[in-house]
């Protein structure tokens, strides 16, 4: 006889033949054919037994009674309802409302599982070991599962037995979670006890459609001048953050998130794949900073299994989602995809799937798109709350063409490009003018910061190109050393101290200035000195101007010329004191 012609019963005791009389009636009833009953002692099923037909368990002990009273009377909203329904589900008991599919363990190792049976197990389904472990079904085969591990598999071996729990993975999410560390389960990693859940939300879902999204034209300012000035980010848009090791990425989005202090914008940090060293200092940094209150960092460490760090950025922009439904501003923070990327390919090597170019499997631009794509400024009928994402990825010396890169940059709306040699040659943050690109462009500037920066980017440009040419020449006209002076003065202006990002009207003042100067009497040693002075004699002398330029988002004619008259009385005061000085 062949294992699907039995019925495995788990039990205490042996059954008598009455009981098996009766058995052999419910199966019969159940699938139609009579199958031998094979009693397996069992104490898992404390006051009855459970009968395992094929996939499915018929569990008649208490805690599946009881298990099946909460299904059925939680709909019930009063008590005077519940106490009759329960005496009537009483009085006619039957095994049969309650099945469940049991699968067998196959192979385990390296956090990966090969499960056999569970045919109705559904992709991204939440799957439960005799142990308590938990896991999650990521690669549906005809006969078998591949299921990753949330927790060790040192309790998992082959033969264990594993079942469905209909439900998707997720995170709990709520307002109890700004100001605390989680890890990738939503779990408290900071000491500071439990989370006060508000719901639940799968780590995946679909992206907004065409008609759910409006335009991107609020700005988000990131506190950054070289940034807000000609790479402008607005709320909802999608800007990579790129470069090689160590040129300051993280500063750029570490400033963006302090940046956001008053703005009424809700902050999320992913940290994939990062030392839990360098996390701790980043959380420091937001608490001395003030903006931990309104932050909620989620870690995936170098030392957590590969399973984790792949679902980290899901579950931060499930997160995420659950403020922008509401009607608010997120800003969501990926650090960084390309350890994103190299964790999704362990799991994909792993689970035996077919690798492509550079081993990593064929959906990994999908694996990036559907994470992306959520980002979005919702339309007014659902609310008119935006994600924006500050995805970061990693180069290998320079190079944006590599696999990864490439593909990240065509699914986002621009770049910021970090160059090494700048960052060496003290120009930080070392964003290269060239490279970098904004695709929402002016849309996601105020009228006042548009019209400050003018065209600053093109004149950096033909600086750059400039300062190749002259780097060797020895006699200039008095046109090409102005543009080499002014060039230089702005590279020496868009030189910013890291954890200091400049408030927008600060901008909007320095960049005029700029403009009015040109710096063409000012040293390069001397540009910073000149314009926290200059900046410092406006607030003091033309406090109005800056409470007009704030309210209204506007730099109007008249206030240009204010700002002008008193860069004139400044400058002629910075050019005294540096005469006596001399």
């Amino acid at each position: 006889m062949t294992e699907t012609n039995k019925a495995y019963l788990f039990a205490e005791s042996e059954p008598s033949e009455v009981q098996k009389n009766s058995l052999h009636k419910f199966i019969k009833e159940t699938v139609g054919t009579d199958l031998e009953i094979v009693w397996e002692k069992s104490d898992k099923y404390p006051g009855g037994f459970a009968l395992k037909i094929g996939e499915k368990i018929y569990d008649w002990s208490t805690s599946g009674r009881l298990k099946q009273l909460k299904e059925l009377v939680s709909g019930v909203s009063s008590s005077d309802d519940i106490i009759p329904l329960i005496k009537d589900k009483l009085s006619d008991w039957t095994p049969a409302a309650l099945a469940e599919e049991i699968g067998e363990v196959l192979t385990v190792g390296d956090g990966i599982v090969t499960i056999k049976g569970l045919r109705h197990a559904t992709y991204g389904e939440i799957l439960l070991f005799e142990d308590g472990t938990r896991g999650m079904a990521l690669d549906l085969r005809p006969d078998e599962i591949g299921c990753i591990l949330f927790d060790d598999d040192e309790c998992i071996k082959s033969g264990s037995s594993v079942k469905r729990t209909g439900k998707t993975a997720g995170i709990p999410v709520g307002d109890a979670f700004l100001g605390r560390v989680i890890n990738a389960l939503g779990v408290p990693i900071d000491g500071q006890g439990e989370i006060v859940k508000e719901g639940y939300r799968p780590i995946e879902s679909p992206a907004p459609g065409i008609l759910d999204r409006q335009p991107v034209n609020e700005p988000i300012q990131t506190g950054i001048l070289s940034i807000d000035s000609m790479f402008p980010i607005g709320r909802g848009q999608r800007e990579l953050i790129i470069g090689d090791r160590q040129t300051g990425k993280t500063s750029i989005a570490t400033d963006t998130i302090i940046n956001q202090k008053g703005q009424n914008v809700i902050c999320i940090y992913v940290a994939i794949g990062q030392k839990s060293s360098l996390v701790a200092r980043l959380c420091n940094t937001l608490k001395k900073s003030g903006a931990m209150d309104y932050t909620v960092v989620l870690s995936a460490s170098a030392a957590d299994t590969p399973s984790m760090q792949y679902i980290a950025p899901y579950a931060g922009c499930a997160l995420a989602e659950f403020f922008m439904n509401r009607g608010q501003d997120v800003l969501i923070i990926y650090d960084d995809l390309t350890k994103h990327a190299v964790a999704y390919r362990s799991i994909s090597l792993l689970l035996e799937r077919s690798p492509g170019r550079e081993a990593y499997p064929g959906d990994v631009f999908y694996l990036h798109s559907r994470l992306l794509e959520r980002s979005a400024h919702l339309s007014d009928e659902l609310g008119g709350g935006s994600m924006t994402a500050l995805p970061i990825v990693e180069t290998q010396e320079g190079d944006v063409s590599a696999y990864i890169p490439t593909n990240i940059i065509s699914i986002t709306d621009g770049q910021i490009f970090l160059e090494t040699d700048l960052f060496f040659a003290g120009q930080r943050p070392a964003v290269n003018v060239g490279l970098s690109v904004s695709r929402v462009g002016g849309d996601a500037q105020t009228k006042a910061m548009k019209k400050a920066a003018g065209s600053i980017r093109l004149d950096l440009a033909q600086f750059r190109e400039m300062e190749v040419f002259t780097q060797f020449a020895t006699d200039m006209d008095e046109a090409t050393k102005n543009q080499l002076s002014y060039g230089n003065g702005i590279m020496e202006m868009l030189k910013q101290p890291q954890n200091h990002p400049y408030s927008h009207c600060d901008e909007v003042l320095m960049l005029t200035v700029a403009q009015y100067t040109r710096f063409k009497t000012v040293n390069k040693k001397d540009v910073k000195s000149f314009i926290k002075g200059a900046l410092d004699y406006i607030k003091e002398h033309n406090s109005n101007l800056l409470a007009r330029i704030d309210s209204t988002g506007r730099l109007e004619d008249i206030d240009k010329q204010e700002i002008c008259r008193a860069t004139d009385a400044y400058l002629k005061q910075f050019e005294k004191e540096h005469r006596q000085e001399a």
